[in-house]
């Protein structure tokens, strides 16, 4: 797995381009301070965008002849807070979804492409001797991680924190893309060595060849903090007593 370069190399922000047709229009990956980038549409027609890094998401622009009838900036603005609303009201309802017993979901996917991205739940505790099932969220559109693993993920000089940070760079390291076991394990804070066990890249998506779930065991009393290796602000833990 690795950043296809034709996505990562489009340089479209801060320009104004035109499209005929004839060829496609790549925005590129957005920058801390990106400046927008601006389509002129050469001719009529129904015109969709995708976003290339997250399955699902797309939009349609519409361009009618000269001297027909397109909505006012005030009708687009009601139209784009009717959206919002929408997604305010689905986000607000999955904080609240329960999940399946000895059960973590990996972010809280809802309708229309809205997700909390975040572990639920956040704090789980379970008894001696339970495997703990990692699942995606049915219609999520983000591909996640479950890493346990030594060191603080905000310094890139530690070892949770190196694997997070090689999602910046072209070459992501494989201990985040592949599930560190091919078959259930008992986590403890010796398991190879450093207490590390990885899920591996999940997702939800049925048309590619990632799972959707993932196990671990848990034998051995004490607190573990895991994240998600791509999202590392997504953190939870899991209590063995």
């Amino acid at each position: 797995m690795g950043l296809n370069l034709a996505v990562a190399g489009g340089t479209g922000y801060g320009k104004k381009l035109t499209y005929t047709g004839a060829k496609d229009i790549q925005s590129g990956l957005p920058a801390e301070k990106t400046k927008p980038m601006t389509v002129k549409f050469a001719k009529a027609g129904n015109y969709t965008i995708y976003c290339d890094l997250h399955a699902g998401m797309k939009a349609t622009v519409k361009v009618v002849k000269k001297g027909a009838k397109v909505p006012t900036a005030k009708q687009d603005a009601a139209a784009v807070s009717k959206q919002a609303d929408a997604a305010i009201a689905t986000a607000k309802k999955l904080a609240d979804q329960t999940q399946p017993a000895n059960t973590v979901s990996i972010g809280v996917a809802g309708k229309g492409g809205v997700e909390q991205l975040a572990m639920a739940p956040a704090n789980l505790t379970v008894a001696p001797g339970t495997t703990v099932k990692f699942a995606m969220s049915k219609g999520s559109r983000e591909p996640h991680t479950a890493t346990f693993g030594p060191g603080d993920i905000t310094q890139a000089d530690s070892y949770i924190g190196a694997i997070a940070k090689s999602f910046e760079s072209p070459n992501i390291d494989a201990r985040a893309i592949y599930p560190s076991d091919t078959a259930l394990v008992s986590l403890s804070p010796t398991l190879h060595g450093n207490g590390f066990w990885n899920s591996g890249v999940l997702d939800a998506a049925a048309s590619t060849p990632l799972p959707g779930d993932a196990s671990v065991k848990f034998d051995t009393p004490g607190t573990y903090t895991y994240y998600c290796v791509i999202h590392p602000f997504m953190q939870g833990t899991v209590t063995v007593q």
